[in-house]
Formats: C-alpha cells, structure tokens, sequence
C-alpha cells in the first residue's frame, strides 16, 4: 500500500477520470484507467491511496502521469488551458508582462503571480476575466517568484523597497498570496506592500491575515458608489454593499487607497462621492486617500468610452482638490530611481530563442533567450527561431520573426 499526501494537489473521483485540483485554482482530469495501470486506488481530499504497491514505484508512476497533466492544466475560472510557471520549469520570470516580475527601473518593483479575474469590468486595458478573448493563462510558483524579486532587491542595493502586486486580473484568486507576501516582508530592504483588488474577495478575516502577513495598502479599484454603475463597469453583478464594509474595515488595520478609473459619460458624476468616501473611511494615511485614473484606449482592452484629453481631465481633477481639499494630482508617492536589471539584447537585434509557451494573444508565442521571456506574435512555428526584437522597454521584450 501507498498513501500519497499533496499540499497543493487535491482529487475529485469521477466516473471515467479523476480529476486533480491544483492550488484550488487549476485542474487536470487524468482518465481513470491510467490510474488504476498503477494499482488499484482511492482518491479524495489531498490523499490517493495505492493499493498492493510500492511506495516508490506508486510515486515513480504518479509523477510521470502528473507530468503530463500539467500540459493540460486548466483555470477553473474560465477553463482556458494555463501553465504553471516554476524553478524547473526553464521559463523566466523576467521579460513579459503577463505574469513574473517587471523592473522599471525604480525602487518598486511590480509582482505578476497569476492571470485570470473574477470580473469581466468594460474598461479593462487587459481585456480580463470569464468573458477574455485571451487563449492562455499563467500561474507562478510562489518560492521561485520569492528567490527571483530577492536577487532584484539585492541588485538594486536600496533600503526603501515597494512591493506591488497586481497581475493582469485579480491578484487576490493567487492561492499562495498570504505566503508571498510574508515571504517578501521578511526582506529587510522591503519597506510597502501593496495590492491592487476589486474587492469582491475581502472578507474581514483574510484583510486581518493579509495584515498579518505584511502588506502594508490595499489599491482598490472601486469606480463607482452607484450600484448601477458599479455593475456596469464591472462587466456582472458587483456586490458594492461587500466591498464597502471591507475597505472601511481594511482602512482600520492598514492603508488603503481607493483608485477609480474615470469613464467619460459613465461615472464622472461618482468621482465627488468617491473622494468624500476615500475621507470619510480615514484612506490615505501615508498616501493619497484616492488617485483616480484616466481612462486610457488600448488596442487589445476594451474600450466603452472616449478618452478624456489630459488637459480636460487635470482640470477636473483641479477643481475637485480644490472642492475638497484632497491632493489629486500628485508626483511623489515614494518613487525613486534605481538600477533596473541588465537588459540582455539591444532593440534592432536579431537573436535565436526557444518557443517555451503559446502566448495569450491568437497566434503569439513565447520564447525563451538569454533568461529572458520574449512575447513573439504571428509566430507558427515550434523549437527553435530566429527573432528581431523590437522591444527591450522596462525589461518586457517583444520580437517578430525574421
């Protein structure tokens, strides 16, 4: 007999296949009969029991089928294939901005730990959630994310470290993320940790664990105190009451910040009623109360409104800080320079890289060169290619096939 225990695994018997749940996000399903070509078995919770076996030869055979499950690892969420980015896995977490760590080359350096959203908002610059046009979802390891942001920290040689972790969807979804967090806070150079959420997810004691565990701010992208439009900016049904009761709980045991996007025709009349609310609740303590965003066009997010021109929306923002005696348009939330990581390739440079990864985009990929991702689009091809890079900004790199 064999008794196998998993952490991050748990299993689902079906009839024909059984499915594996994986950091209670993702899930494979294995057919039944590859299973039981091991020994006959049981599998519930976090256990699967092998009968009239080895224990070495159980986990031998298990971890070859598991192996293999991870190429058709799925995001419960929206059940698009994903890929678990890990140590061994031989993909960086430098060089795209879908998931890993992006340097800016400032002394905050921005944590990508997942995709995937719980909500589908109409303005999303990313165009996230159930209803995504996107192919593909990533997940990250939280030990490899740990040891890749220390070696950054150290290179930069500061003392003033901010830690934002966000993601291109709901970074609250990571199942690992009190861990991270922890994790990261214990490096002394690390100063503010901060999070950026919709909310949905905050429940007064997970807000008392994330507290616990380090961070410092929860950025709240909360757009609108009408529940109409809250609903209509979030894309489905968004339980303003919820989130209201959170963020004035979350106000009590750290910063908050509340970060709107400003929607041309859609919720500029909510913008006073947000920064009376930002006040009321005590945000801002050692930041703005609220830093509203200006709605920006982006070829591949969606787009539900005009864009304001930037002096129109500096004016508004100018009448409102005088309206409520609030700062809106701010410069220095603690931003410094610092060494960003070497970039290993010069924009105009024709290189080889290894296709590691579809991207999230029809028809990209990703390649792998020089410890670095490098997002390829119209690519078609498998193994090994020849690419121009046509983008090195902020260590995100883009190439096209030559």
């Amino acid at each position: 007999m064999a008794i196998l225990k998993f952490k991050d695994l748990a299993f689902e018997a079906q009839k024909d296949k059984v499915r594996i749940k994986f950091l209670d996000m993702f899930y494979m399903d294995v057919d039944r009969s590859l299973l039981e070509s091991i020994a006959p078995f049981d599998a519930k919770g976090h256990e699967i029991d092998f009968k009239d076996v080895s224990e070495k030869r159980a986990q031998r055979k298990f971890f070859s089928l598991l192996d293999k499950g991870f190429l058709q690892l799925r995001n419960r969420l929206n059940h698009k294939p994903a890929a678990y980015i890990h140590r061994f896995s031989g993909i960086p977490l430098m060089g795209t901005n879908y998931f890993g760590i992006v340097d800016r080359g400032t002394n905050i350096i921005e944590i990508k730990p997942m995709t995937g959203c719980n909500l589908n908002c109409n303005y999303c610059s990313v165009d996230e959630g159930p209803k995504s046009r996107h192919r593909m979802d990533y997940v990250v390891e939280k030990d490899y994310l740990v040891e890749e942001c220390r070696k950054l920290i150290d290179y930069k040689g500061r003392e003033d470290i901010q830690i934002h972790i966000a993601g291109q969807g709901e970074p609250l979804l990571y199942p690992a993320l009190l861990e991270l967090i922890h994790d990261l806070k214990e490096v002394q150079a690390v100063k503010e940790m901060y999070v950026v959420t919709n909310g949905l997810l905050l429940t007064r004691s997970f807000i008392d664990q994330l507290a616990d565990a380090g961070l410092t701010r929860i950025n709240l992208s909360l757009n609108a105190l009408d529940p109409r439009i809250a609903n209509i900016m979030a894309g489905m049904p968004y339980n303003l009451k919820h989130v209201c009761e959170m963020v004035r709980y979350a106000a009590t045991k750290m910063d908050v910040m509340l970060v709107p996007v400003l929607l041309q025709g859609i919720n500029e009349e909510e913008m006073p009623k947000l920064i009376a609310f930002a006040k009321e609740i005590g945000a801002g303590k050692r930041c703005p109360p609220i830093g509203i965003q200006n709605f920006l066009h982006y070829r591949t997010g969606r787009n539900p409104a005009k864009q304001i021109g930037w002096d129109p929306f500096y004016t508004r923002l100018k009448g409102w800080e005088k309206e409520f005696n609030v700062p809106l348009i701010f410069q220095d939330v603690g931003v410094r320079d610092a060494k960003e990581w070497p970039k290993p390739f010069r924009k105009g440079e024709i290189i080889e890289a290894e296709v590691a990864l579809p991207g999230r985009m029809r028809g990209e990929k990703i390649a792998v060169a020089g410890e670095r991702c490098i997002s390829v689009m119209n690519c078609d091809k498998e193994g090994r290619i020849r690419i121009k890079i046509v983008r090195t900004k902020h260590n995100i790199f883009s190439g096209v096939l030559v």
